[in-house]
């Protein structure tokens, strides 16, 4: 099983990249774990929301196969404690081995066939953190519910 973080847009803040590079360099320990960023469209201004979301939506698709399970981040989604977060995890891993993607859309949400393709939606916070923000706080929860469910002293209660 491999998991991936699928984002929409490039991650330019330097202290994000680096913020995200040591989250993910420590994954590799528990997961094999990658991020793959889709490019940001481009000249958008005569489209509707409506419109960018339907071609973000079929850029995310492209990169989701049909086997992988895929969990939006989203802010309807279910919020979970960090030991929720890792027995969500852990049984997922147990029960189907599917590779998982979990994806941060763009500015405006998902495409309605993003939604009817996901398998769940969680939220990390009922506050809203930009998409850039969102992606450095997403790894280091996955890597907090790994050293969770290996009983390694990173979390505390």
């Amino acid at each position: 099983m491999k998991m991936t973080l699928l984002t929409v847009g490039k991650t330019d803040k330097g202290w994000i990249r680096e913020g995200l590079e040591i989250y993910m360099s420590r994954l590799k320990h528990y997961v094999p774990f990658q991020m793959i960023e889709i490019p940001e469209l481009k000249n958008v201004s005569a489209l509707t929301r409506e419109q960018i979301k339907a071609r973000e939506g079929e850029l995310i698709l492209k990169n989701v196969q049909p086997s992988d399970e895929l969990v939006l981040l989203d802010e309807r989604g279910r919020i979970y404690s960090s030991t929720e977060l890792a027995g969500m995890l852990q049984d997922k891993m147990a029960r189907s081995g599917r590779d998982m993607v979990f994806v941060i859309g763009g500015a405006y949400g998902f495409s309605d066939e993003v939604y009817r393709r996901a398998g769940s939606m969680l939220s990390l916070s009922k506050m809203t953190f930009s998409h850039q923000m969102v992606r450095v706080i997403f790894a280091e929860q996955i890597y907090r519910a790994f050293t969770i469910m290996r009983g390694e002293p990173y979390h505390h209660e």
